[in-house]
């Protein structure tokens, strides 16, 4: 009995020893804990300012290209003679075609950065050009609303064609063998009542 009563007690000085020492180590930690924090937000803050840095450059780019269309286009769109309206879906694009270098500009924006550097929606816009091998003849300026990427890029496509076609007749063949002076007239199906979408049934019940 005297050996496991001095087992014991072992066992409990070295308990009362580690409870002594633990508050030494969280006091340790909690003194390591505040120039951690700093230096946290030091690593944070200068990612809020270059965030802010480039929505600037952004505005500014913006701002450029603004001025730019307004300098090219005397008059505004209303006012120019080779100009054309394409329509896909519910998008609407109205382009106007400005003697140059083969610059996009949609909606006072890149077109890469308009259409969100997807190559099928960028070739969308290129073919008109391209089939006449006027891709670096031509700057394109162009007024889009209504509907999504997608169908924008393809009325975009019929509003260049119509616009090369003011340009010279003689393109109305080649570009009519391309299909793309075909007003593509497909649009969403209405959704009818007790459907789950124009044709799709909720699921049947037996019981």
């Amino acid at each position: 009995m005297a050996i496991t009563i001095s087992s014991l007690s072992s066992s409990f000085a070295s308990l009362s020893f580690t409870s002594q020492i633990s508050p030494k180590s969280n006091s340790l930690s909690l003194s390591f804990s505040k120039p951690t924090s700093f230096s946290l937000t030091k690593k944070h803050s200068p990612l809020v300012v270059s965030a802010n840095a480039t929505a600037v450059a952004g505005e500014t780019q913006t701002e450029d290209l603004k001025k730019f269309v307004k300098a090219t286009l005397p008059g505004g769109f209303a006012a120019q003679t080779l100009w054309g309206t394409g329509r896909r879906k519910s998008a609407i694009a109205r382009v106007v075609l400005k003697e140059g270098t083969g610059k996009v500009i949609i909606n006072y924006r890149d077109a890469k950065e308009y259409l969100q550097g997807n190559p099928l929606w960028i070739q969308y816009v290129k073919v008109p050009l391209l089939t006449l091998g006027y891709e670096s003849s031509y700057d394109v300026f162009v007024k889009a609303h209504g509907g999504g990427l997608s169908g924008q890029a393809q009325a975009i496509s019929l509003g260049i064609a119509r616009a090369l076609l003011k340009v010279s007749e003689d393109h109305r063949t080649p570009l009519r063998k391309e299909g793309l002076l075909t007003r593509d007239s497909r649009v969403v199906e209405r959704k009818k009542v007790g459907l789950k979408k124009a044709r799709k049934a909720p699921q049947f019940s037996k019981r």
